[in-house]
């Protein structure tokens, strides 16, 4: 052999280390392996210097030499925490301070070798078996484990499902026939009911009768590994062998709201909220979305005071007013009435002698007059609109004046295209043209998606199909940002209706099923409307027909 510019003395092949590497093995020309022959190859530009991790003067690749490079790629497979760093070499070759040497020609894995014969004509691999059903196992003791709280550590990939059997354990073939159970009945993507199998062949593989399995100790791996958590929590659930150990999502959220607080007015706070939440001696919990909305208006206040006071006892009915003086609208009557709550909690509960919000009055609210929304504002929203599932949401809001919650709540069931009947919160209306003609295409867009889901919902998403309840309340907001959102498109219908029927509060109540508070309300807006000096633009549709139900007891209230 020659060297590889076709010049210098010619060295035999040979059995020794190679000259850069250090391989042991055979060489293949002046006496390097033939990785480095290859690595050093002209046409591939590299430059002979010296290596920014090893200081050897040898021929480089961006700075680093072959040895170096390998040796990264083994630090990355110990220390790679995260998808992004599992592809990325540069982070770890340049901290390579000592080598594992290796055999030459042997530093690449080679292929594993097919564990199923080739089948000619036919594409793919063959469809594996539905594992064996199985039921919780039956065992005549209990082996006692004498550390309970040592965490655990589990290993991802530990099993090769492609290349062999599961690991022969009661406990794992229970959890695989429930993880088959649950793609069948909820249409499970292949790569999703793969990756669930995976986790529970991690998790269960060495499990005993009387072990938990805790939340934290895989919560982590499943994440980094983009894993469901939540279909591997469901299947554990059902074994009842899970430990669920994270802490709550409101006590993390709280001590994240006051962690900037004065220490003696976060302790106060936060026991007031976990009363609000929880309940308390004579006190009922209140809905958590109360709990949040209070805590959150309180904060400002508290994060004010908290500069100048060190207790709750020391803040005055004077700092409160000119806190209050600072808000306007709604805010200011949401504020009053979260700070009333903590106060009177604090002098129920001994923390304060005197409640200074007490007789503090705000005053009777002025009642919105909301406006008509022009052409162009609709027109900007029907623009917006579209995909299939926007244009359903917007159609719904702008002619049934659904709120976003309804419209997430509907049923397939609810929809009768035969019968040409909608049933929204339980009462059904007939179902115009526009309607039909979007939930056709919403249906056919969602049919060709999704084609196994089992969801019962008319709107679902990618991640809801794999379940059964419904979708996000920020997966129906497509018109953020738009003057005709969901909701004003909803009260621009109901608006509609009042001027129609010039401010019938009875017609608008039986047209859209609302209370009789809500239908004053609107027709008292309208009647503003109409006695302005500037009326609203008149509304083009005629007054919407409603049956009655005592003369016609087949016929529903609703929109012609």
């Amino acid at each position: 052999m020659v060297a590889r510019d076709g010049t210098g003395p010619k060295i035999a092949r040979s059995v020794t280390s190679c000259a850069d590497c250090f391989a042991w093995g055979q060489t293949y020309a002046q006496g390097v392996c033939l990785a480095c022959y290859n690595f050093a190859a002209a046409r591939f530009g590299q430059q002979l210097g010296q290596c920014r991790a090893c200081r050897r003067r040898v021929r480089l690749k961006r700075g680093f030499c072959r040895l170096c490079w390998c040796q990264a790629r083994e630090d990355r497979a110990l220390a790679a925490e995260d998808p992004r760093s599992k592809v990325l070499l540069a982070p770890f070759v340049a901290q390579v301070r000592q080598h594992q040497l290796f055999l030459a020609d042997l530093y690449r894995p080679r292929a594993r070798p097919p564990t199923a014969p080739r089948r000619r004509g036919v594409p793919g691999r063959p469809h594996k078996p539905p594992p064996p059903i199985a039921t919780r196992p039956r065992t005549d003791g209990v082996q006692l484990l004498m550390f309970t709280d040592l965490p655990r550590t589990y290993r991802y990939g530990r099993v090769d499902l492609r290349c062999g059997e599961a690991p022969d354990n009661p406990w794992l073939a229970w959890a695989l026939h429930l993880a088959h159970t649950m793609a069948q009945t909820r249409g499970f993507d292949p790569i999703v009911r793969r990756a669930l199998n995976r986790n529970l062949v991690m998790l269960l593989a060495d499990h005993g009768e009387g072990d938990q399995v805790r939340v934290s100790d895989f919560h982590d791996v499943i994440r980094n590994q983009g894993g469901s958590l939540v279909h591997v929590i469901e299947v554990l659930s059902r074994m009842e062998i899970l430990l669920d150990d994270r802490p709550p999502v409101f006590d993390t959220w709280l001590k994240s709201k006051v962690e900037d607080l004065a220490p003696a007015i976060a302790g106060q706070v936060r026991r007031w909220a976990l009363v609000l939440r929880e309940g308390g001696p004579r006190r009922k919990p209140r809905n958590p979305g109360t709990a949040i909305a209070y805590v959150g208006a309180v904060r400002p206040a508290m994060l004010a005071w908290s500069n100048t006071h060190d207790h709750l006892r020391e803040v005055t009915r004077e700092d409160l007013v000119a806190y209050l003086d600072t808000l306007r609208g709604d805010p200011r009557m949401c504020a009053l009435a979260a700070l009333r709550s903590l106060f009177t909690w604090a002098k129920r509960e001994a923390v304060i002698f005197r409640n200074p919000s007490a007789r503090i009055r705000i005053g009777k609210r002025t009642p919105v007059v909301w406006q008509r929304l022009s052409d162009q504002e609709i027109a900007r929203a029907v623009t917006a609109a579209s995909t299939p599932q926007a244009r359903l949401c917007v159609t719904l809001a702008a002619v049934h004046a659904a709120r976003p919650g309804q419209i997430r709540a509907l049923h397939l069931d609810d929809i009768d295209l035969g019968n040409r009947r909608l049933t929204i919160a339980g009462r059904a209306r007939p179902l115009d043209e526009l309607t039909h003609r979007v939930l056709i295409e919403w249906l056919d867009h969602r049919r060709n998606r999704w084609p196994h889901t089992t969801n019962p919902h008319l709107l679902i998403s990618k991640e809801s199909a794999l379940r059964l309840g419904p979708v996000s309340a920020t997966y129906i907001l497509d018109l953020r940002g738009q003057p005709a959102n969901l909701e004003r498109l909803r009260i621009d219908r109901q608006l509609e209706e009042a001027l129609a029927s010039d401010g019938d509060p009875l017609h608008i109540a039986a047209v859209f099923g609302i209370s009789q508070t809500t239908a004053v309300r609107y027709a008292m807006n309208a009647r503003q409307l109409l006695q302005d000096d500037h009326p609203a633009t008149p509304s083009g549709s005629s007054r919407t027909q409603v049956s009655n139900p005592d003369n016609d007891a087949d016929e529903h209230l609703g929109s012609a």
